[in-house]
C-alpha cells in the first residue's frame, strides 16, 4: 500500500533517537528544570546539554540561545523585542516580501503602533538584492529582518553579506532559519547574525520547541514576564523533553543526509520534467533549499493534484503549511511575479533524509497520470 510523505517543509517525522529521549524525560523524570531538589537538576543539566550542542552547530555562545515554544514565537520576539527595545533610535524596520506569515503579519502589526516597515522585493528566483537592504537603510532604521531560506520555493538568500551591511550601520540583523537549519550552513559569527530563529519539527525533532539566537549586547524587549526563566527573556516552565528531544535531533544531523536529498531533489526535478511537459521550477536553481521542490504544472490547479494524490496516500503541499488551506494565491509566487491565475497551480514537494528514490519514482508515475487525465478532461 503507498504511503509516502512528502511535506517535510510543514512538518517531519520525529526520529526514533529523539523520541528515546523524549519519551525518558516524560515518563520517568518529571522534575520541573527550575527546581533545586535531584530531578530538577538532572532536568536543568539535560537542559543546557542540548543547548550547547544546538548552540555549536550555528558557532554560537550556548549563553546567548534561548528555548521558545517554536519559530512563530521565536520571530515575534526577534522582531517586536528589537522594535520596543529600540524605538528611541527610531522607528524604521526592513523585511522582505516573501517571509514566513508570522514575520510578514508582526511587522502589519507593528505598524498600526507607529513603526514603519520597508518590504524588499524579490527577484524571479526569489533572491533579494543587497544592494536593495542597502538602499532603504535611513538614519532611522533599526532592524533588518531576511530569512535564510524561503520555505515555499526554497531560495537561499545571500544573508552573509546582507549582515555584513548591517554591521556597518550599526543595524540589527535577523534571519528565520528555521526551514535552512542543519541543511545550509548558518555561522552566526561568519554571517553576521545578531539574531536567529531555530527550530525543532523541521528536522526530525518534536513540535512544540524552538530557540532563539541573540547576540551579547543586543538591545531586546522580553514579549514574556513572570518565570524569570532564560535569563528572564522568556518565562515559562521549561519543555524538557521538548528540548532534549530538539537537542538530539542537532546532534544525530548531518552533511550526508543534506548531499542526499539534493541528489533525490534534483533526480525528482530532471525526471517529471522529462515525462511532463510544460512544466515550471519556482525558486533557485542552484543556491536552493536541498529538500525543496516548487512546481507549475501549466493548465492544472495544484489543489487537484494534492487531492488525487492524497487519495492515493501520497502527501504533498499546495504552498505554505500556514497558509495552503486559503483561497488567495501564495505571496511567496506572487512576489517572484507569478500572475495569480498560475499561482494556483503550483505545488510543494519537500523531501526528508528518509525520502527514497523508488519513492520518488511512484510520485513521477502518479503526477504523470494526474496530470495527463486533466490536461484531457
Amino acid at each position: 500500500m503507498i504511503n509516502i510523505y512528502l511535506d517535510n517543509a510543514a512538518t517531519t517525522e520525529i526520529d526514533p533517537e529523539a523520541i528515546k529521549v523524549i519519551s525518558f524525560f516524560q515518563q520517568l523524570n518529571t522534575g520541573n528544570a527550575s527546581s533545586l531538589h535531584k530531578r530538577g537538576v538532572a532536568a536543568a543539566k539535560e537542559i543546557e546539554r542540548a543547548r550547547q550542542i544546538i548552540a555549536a552547530k550555528i558557532n554560537a555562545s550556548f549563553k546567548d540561545l534561548f528555548f521558545t515554544s517554536g519559530g512563530t514565537e521565536s520571530n515575534n520576539f526577534a522582531i517586536k523585542g528589537i522594535a520596543f527595545a529600540n524605538r528611541e533610535k527610531g522607528r524604521h524596520l526592513i523585511t522582505s516580501k516573501i517571509e514566513h506569515p508570522s514575520v510578514i503579519a508582526t511587522m502589519e502589526w507593528l505598524e498600526t503602533q507607529g513603526f514603519i516597515v520597508t518590504y524588499l522585493p524579490v527577484d524571479k528566483e526569489g533572491f533579494i538584492n543587497p544592494a536593495d537592504v542597502e538602499k532603504a537603510i535611513n538614519k532611522k532604521t533599526i532592524l533588518v529582518s531576511i530569512m535564510h531560506a524561503n520555505s515555499e520555493i526554497g531560495t537561499i538568500e545571500p544573508i552573509q553579506e546582507i549582515g555584513m551591511i548591517c554591521k556597518k550601520r550599526d543595524i540589527y540583523f535577523h534571519t528565520d532559519a528555521c526551514q535552512s537549519f542543519t541543511k545550509v550552513e548558518l555561522n552566526v559569527k561568519k554571517q553576521n547574525v545578531d539574531i536567529a530563529t531555530l527550530n525543532a519539527h523541521k528536522i526530525h525533532g518534536p513540535k512544540g520547541i524552538g530557540a532563539i539566537y541573540i547576540r551579547k549586547g543586543v538591545k531586546i524587549e522580553p514579549l514574556l514576564h513572570g518565570g524569570g526563566q532564560e535569563n528572564n527573556l522568556r518565562s515559562g516552565t521549561y519543555n524538557t523533553g521538548g528540548i532534549v528531544g530538539f537537542g538530539k535531533a542537532v546532534e544525530i544531523s548531518n552533511i550526508h543526509d543534506s548531499k542526499r536529498m539534493s541528489e533525490l531533489r534534483d533526480y525528482f526535478i530532471h525526471n517529471i520534467q522529462n515525462v511532463v511537459d510544460d512544466v515550471i521550477l519556482n525558486g533557485a536553481k542552484k543556491e536552493r533549499l536541498c529538500n525543496n521542490i516548487n512546481l507549475i504544472f501549466k493548465n492544472v490547479n495544484g489543489k487537484k493534484i494534492f487531492k488525487k494524490l492524497n487519495e492515493r496516500s501520497i502527501f504533498i503541499s499546495t504552498g505554505s503549511a500556514c497558509s495552503s488551506a486559503k483561497l488567495t494565491p501564495s505571496h511567496v509566487l506572487i512576489a517572484i511575479g507569478i500572475k495569480s491565475q498560475i499561482a494556483h497551480e503550483a505545488v510543494r514537494i519537500s523531501l526528508s533524509k528518509w525520502t527514497t528514490k523508488e519513492e520518488l519514482d511512484i510520485v513521477i508515475q502518479n503526477i504523470k497520470k494526474i496530470i495527463g487525465e486533466e490536461r484531457n478532461a
